[in-house]
């Protein structure tokens, strides 16, 4: 007797999985396909979203058999999407020179201004925090793919250490000295790039 999509745990289904049933894994795969996206699309370029997510369920359809039906089997497959985001930054990571003039003359103003300290009611907010995350972006991608999934887990997402060290798999002594040097590059990178602009 087939058990109902609905109403069957997600132990049961990896255990069906596991035991030989192939296409159960598509019930895992409808339940948890937005969630996997989201987590995604926070980490990996937009036109690399669908193929990293993808390799997502490819790596738990394999790791299955290491599942333990006392674990949250979400929490689980957080830690895989966590995992492969930061393997696709180490695979596609090479340290490379960005000029400050590949910033459009916008943002170059807006990181101007931000840095003389000038009144926030001189420019719009919005595009204030749009122009400030571009540029935020800009400085990620020089950093190191651990430098850069350490910084997004504890400081963009709001992960504690504990739980960014659990989705990582690090010590949680990594995961601290990891974000204050990374924090602290990112810093020295943007403190450069507005030096560079008022030369």
């Amino acid at each position: 007797m087939n058990i109902d999509s609905h109403s069957s745990t997600d132990a049961e289904v990896v255990y069906q999985v596991v035991s030989g049933n192939v296409n159960a894994f598509e019930r895992l795969l409808k339940r948890y396909e937005v969630h996997v996206m989201r987590i995604v699309k926070k980490h990996i370029p937009f036109d690399k979203v669908e193929e990293v997510a993808q390799d997502v369920f490819v790596r738990t359809y394999q790791s299955l058999p290491n599942f333990k039906r006392d674990e949250s089997f979400k929490q689980w497959l957080s830690t895989i999407t966590i995992r492969t985001c930061y393997d696709f930054w180490r695979k596609h990571y090479r340290y490379r020179e960005v000029p400050v003039s590949s910033l459009s003359e916008k943002h170059q103003v807006w990181l101007e201004e931000a840095t003389a300290a000038r009144s926030s009611q001189s420019f719009d907010e919005r595009d204030s925090q749009e122009e400030a995350r571009e540029i935020l972006d800009w400085a990620l991608d020089r950093l190191s793919p651990e430098d850069r999934m350490v910084l997004e887990l504890v400081y963009l997402e709001g992960y504690s250490v504990k739980e960014a060290a659990n989705l990582l798999g690090w010590s949680t002594a990594k995961v601290k000295v990891r974000s204050f040097r990374s924090r602290k590059k990112l810093h020295k990178l943007i403190k450069e790039m507005s030096l560079t602009q008022r030369d």
